[in-house]
């Protein structure tokens, strides 16, 4: 029944208790031990990870129709492997106790047709609070027909289910529209709010004088007007950090000797460039500032400086640049900002090819560097 072993004995005894822990009213805590066996045999969870899951369960009635084996049949018929099944019973065993046909069936085909399938359709269930507990035609499907009339296309409602796997577990209509009023409100057009919901689809979900405040602040600390184009970007960037964090990031600049009005300036041009990591922050500044000598105002007037990756754009344009000055491969040397923010195919034309015949290892090293 669940191929847990070659010794046909121990099998058919654990088939036997297993028929009695899916189909008598026992609750399932009162045996944990038999879900515990079920995932480690039929799923491959480790010994301690299925009693933690299993203790997950408790005042259940199985029934006839409520078997963890069809549940695990039907997500293998949809395409899905163990490991993917176990993404989805790890954080929700009870999930193994649903109806298939009442419940699962109904519910994922939902998800199917906006295009959900395999890892994608894992990563949304596991990490979504409404597949087991929201009722379909009461939660999901009005909240699915919300986004529809929002966004426009299934394929924007996928990508905001995809950014906040949790957000059908709110009742859409009633949480989103005092926000999105809000926002009309002061002026926002209904494709500004459509591209901050695919962008970040939690902030329409709080409480709407929590996004007061955001606004105010955006406003008042940072001086960004409303009919900026970085308005909605300085939304979204303090939803996303605690005023705490923010104050960390914050306190990283003025260590290297920014002003307010560095920062200022520099949050009203780029607002994102606050969700850089603070270990990045860090270390990007420190070479800025002591490998280039870029003085605060100049870095503060060029944020994308930031937000290119370290390690695999900054320091290697950095490198071959410097090669190219050494070697004197290159007529006029450009100013570090041209480099950087150039495209990969534009820096390999202009920066790399030179070095290929007088630096060979090094156009190499690039080449396998980016490979």
């Amino acid at each position: 029944m669940f191929g847990i072993g070659n010794n046909g004995a121990t099998r058919q005894l654990y088939c036997i208790r297993l028929k009695l822990f899916c189909s008598t009213t026992t609750t399932a805590n009162a045996e944990p031990n038999l879900l515990s066996e079920f995932l480690v045999n039929s799923l491959g969870f480790s010994t301690e990870k299925a009693i933690s899951a299993s203790s997950k369960v408790t005042c259940l009635k199985p029934r006839n129709n409520h078997k963890p084996e069809l549940v695990v049949n039907y997500f293998k018929q949809i395409g899905l492997d163990n490991a993917q099944i176990k993404l989805l019973v790890s954080p929700a065993p009870r999930l193994l106790f649903a109806d298939v046909d009442k419940t699962l069936k109904p519910k994922i085909k939902v998800f199917q047709e906006l295009g959900f399938s395999g890892p994608h359709l894992v990563k949304v269930l596991s990490r979504s609070g409404a597949f087991l507990r929201t009722g379909l035609n009461t939660g999901i499907r009005p909240s699915i027909e919300y986004l529809r009339k929002l966004l426009g296309t299934d394929d924007s409602v996928a990508k905001a289910i995809k950014r906040t796997p949790g957000l059908l577990s709110y009742p859409l209509q009633r949480v989103m529209s005092p926000n999105i009023s809000f926002l009309q409100n002061l002026g926002c057009s209904t494709l500004d709010i459509q591209k901050l919901i695919l962008r970040n689809p939690r902030i329409f979900v709080q409480k709407t004088e929590w996004l007061e405040d955001i606004v105010q602040r955006v406003e008042k600390d940072f001086c960004i007007r409303r009919d900026s184009r970085m308005f909605f970007y300085g939304v979204e960037m303090l939803s996303s950090l605690s005023k705490s964090n923010l104050e960390m990031k914050l306190g990283i600049f003025r260590s290297f000797g920014w002003s307010d009005s560095d920062i200022i300036t520099m949050v009203q041009r780029l607002p994102l460039c606050l969700t850089t990591s603070e270990v990045k922050l860090r270390n990007i500044l420190k070479f800025y500032v002591e490998e280039l000598g870029y003085e605060t105002s100049y870095i503060a007037s060029h944020p994308t400086l930031l937000m290119f990756s370290f390690e695999k754009r900054v320091l290697p344009r950095n490198k071959i640049l410097k090669l190219l000055k050494e070697k004197q491969l290159i007529k006029k040397v450009p100013c570090f900002y041209t480099v950087i923010k150039c495209s990969e195919s534009e820096f390999l034309e202009n920066y790399v090819m030179p070095l290929r015949d007088e630096m060979p290892e090094v156009y190499d090293f690039y080449i396998k560097g980016r490979n």
